[in-house]
């Protein structure tokens, strides 16, 4: 019975990635705070230089009064200095602001800053703040907003807050390390079209020479499916830079269909250098059933990797996803998925050293492809100041993702000129082999050839070569039908 390997596990890594989950984070922001601690984080963002602003509306009982919000910026001697040391008292954590700096908000009616005002509300009496704060820093800057009250009987307090950064549609409410992101995803997103567009040409073409192959189909699934990812990505900036909330199912479903195109690349890649349609017809039982396991382990990882994200990441650092025990784990996965890649690789080129003019750019580029990730992860964790690390790992990543798929569509392009071509047997033939009475590896091995596209003269000229050629089977025919001829007995003139 045939196995289908590459449909099967592109069906498994679709289906595994699908439960993928992620976290939002609006710039829009309002809660409540009801607890016995004296000092409590409310939330973050990244403020142009001279643009920042955030306006706010804070209600609590005057029988609560007096509490403060407090501004900390990124300076070691500011929150560094103050998150998660718990050696530190209320007192404490406040002394390391600036008052010059004017980072203490008393929301209290004696602050004429704070914008506080008393109403009536039942039998008790309610302190009604609304006000705004401008930032200016010598760079963008993250910064902290915390609320205190130190020495007394805990906080409540209703708040709402709208964090900006200028008036222009592209900035407004983009904290500054999302700078970029919108128009970087728009045109990354028409030129994955394009090659997403030039894939569907080549597959007509390659159709059309019974050579479109199961290992071309993942390659244009994963195209597609990166085009869908980066269209959700798109909208969900797009309502986002309109009111500062956007869609947060839409961020989700495009990070998801962005793993979903990664492993079905990943699976892709190991299935070539493996051979699959390249030098063989199908991979064998034991391999299919590594490469089953291997992306189920993949997917969960992954699928651990989104989950320790959303429910495990501090809110109070600036924290990359890689930068996580599940985050290590998947690039030490992916330098295993190396590996098996060479180790594929070599064997194919042992056994079909004809297919060197493919193997060998492929082997090379791809070796590049394997190692950006676990490197761009590294570089993101220690290398990039975390103001700008988003939209940078951004920009990197859709950048390898785009150097792998056009490597692919140049190598794999259906024309004379290219000596890469991999394929050489046609997907009717592919039945026949499977079905030789050799059987095991030898029904599985497609014969010795160099590339099947060495006689086109170009997609739209007509190969005469084929043309006049005779096939080897309809000569031997040819031959045998003379031969019993002539064998047969001679009839007399005029008989019937």
């Amino acid at each position: 019975m045939e196995v289908r390997v590459g449909e099967r596990l592109l069906c498994l890594a679709v289906l595994s990635s699908a439960l993928c989950v992620d976290s939002v984070f609006g710039k829009y922001v309002k809660g409540i705070v009801n607890t016995k601690e004296d000092w409590v984080f409310l939330t973050r963002f990244c403020f142009l230089t001279d643009f920042g602003h955030l306006d706010f509306r804070f209600r609590y009982p005057k029988s609560r009064c007096c509490q403060n919000i407090l501004l900390y910026f990124d300076d070691s001697s500011q929150w560094p200095a103050v998150y998660k040391r718990h050696e530190k008292n209320c007192y404490q954590k406040e002394a390391v602001l600036r008052p010059e700096n004017n980072q203490v908000i008393n929301l209290t009616t004696h602050y004429p800053w704070s914008g506080c005002v008393v109403e009536g509300e039942g039998n008790e009496e309610v302190l009604s703040c609304v006000g705004g704060r401008s930032f200016r820093s010598v760079r963008e800057r993250w910064w902290y907003i915390a609320l205190s009250k130190c020495g007394g009987d805990g906080l409540q307090l209703e708040y709402e807050m709208k964090l900006t950064n200028g008036q222009s549609f592209w900035t407004q409410h983009f904290s500054a390390d999302e700078f970029g992101i919108l128009e970087t995803d728009i045109t990354f997103l028409v030129i994955f079209s394009l090659v997403f567009l030039l894939s569907c040409y080549f597959a007509y073409n390659l159709k059309g020479r019974q050579l479109l192959h199961t290992t071309y189909k993942m390659f244009m699934t994963a195209a597609g499916v990166e085009v869908l990812s980066l269209l959700f990505h798109c909208v969900y900036w797009g309502l986002y830079a309109r009111d500062g909330v956007g869609n947060g199912s839409l961020k989700i479903l495009g990070k998801l269909l962005f793993s979903v195109s990664f492993l079905v690349f990943l699976l892709m890649l190991i299935l070539l250098g493996k051979g699959f349609t390249v030098t063989r017809a199908r991979i064998s039982h034991s391999g299919t059933v590594k490469l089953s396991i291997y992306m189920t382990v993949y997917t969960i990882t992954y699928i651990i990797l989104f989950i320790y994200e959303a429910e495990f990441f501090d809110p109070g650092e600036v924290l990359y996803a890689y930068d996580s025990p599940a985050g290590y784990g998947l690039m030490g996965l992916q330098l295993l998925a190396y590996v098996w890649f060479c180790y594929a690789v070599l064997v194919s080129l042992k056994h079909y050293p004809e297919k060197q003019p493919f193997y060998v750019p492929f082997f090379t580029t791809y070796t590049l492809w394997f190692f950006a990730v676990p490197v761009m992860a590294l570089i993101a964790n220690f290398g990039i100041p975390r103001w700008a690390r988003e939209k940078i790992v951004n920009g990197i990543q859709l950048g390898i993702h785009l150097y792998a798929h056009i490597v692919f569509l140049i190598i794999t392009r259906p024309s004379a000129a290219n000596k890469n071509f991999p394929y050489h047997v046609r997907t009717s033939q592919i039945g026949i082999l499977l079905s030789s009475p050799k059987g095991g590896e030898g029904g599985e091995s497609f014969p010795h050839h160099a590339y099947g596209n060495g006689s086109f003269l170009g997609d739209s000229q007509p190969n005469f070569t084929e043309l006049f050629s005779i096939q080897s089977v309809s000569l031997n025919l040819m031959c045998t039908w003379i031969i019993s001829w002539r064998k047969l007995p001679s009839l007399p003139v005029g008989v019937e």
